[in-house]
């Protein structure tokens, strides 16, 4: 299931891009400062580039980049 992300309280937004740009395996070595990882990935969804996806099995969200979710998610 997708979230739009302007459905989001401001602070749920950013505490969500915090902890996806804070997974391990998504800096590779990364030094840039947090908030402008936070700011990439907050701009990537501004601009439909990625998404973000709740599977209810898990109850997590997730940041993936729309080209990798199921078209007839992107549908609605």
């Amino acid at each position: 299931m997708l979230i739009p992300h302007h459905m989001l309280e401001a602070d749920t937004l950013v505490r969500l891009l915090e902890d996806f740009v804070t997974r391990e395996g998504t800096d590779n070595g990364d030094d840039t400062p947090l908030e402008i990882r936070v700011e990439r990935a907050r701009r990537a969804l501004e601009k439909g580039q990625a998404v973000i996806v709740f599977d209810p099995d898990s109850q997590q969200c997730q940041l993936a980049l729309r080209d990798e979710v199921p078209k007839e998610w992107l549908a609605d």
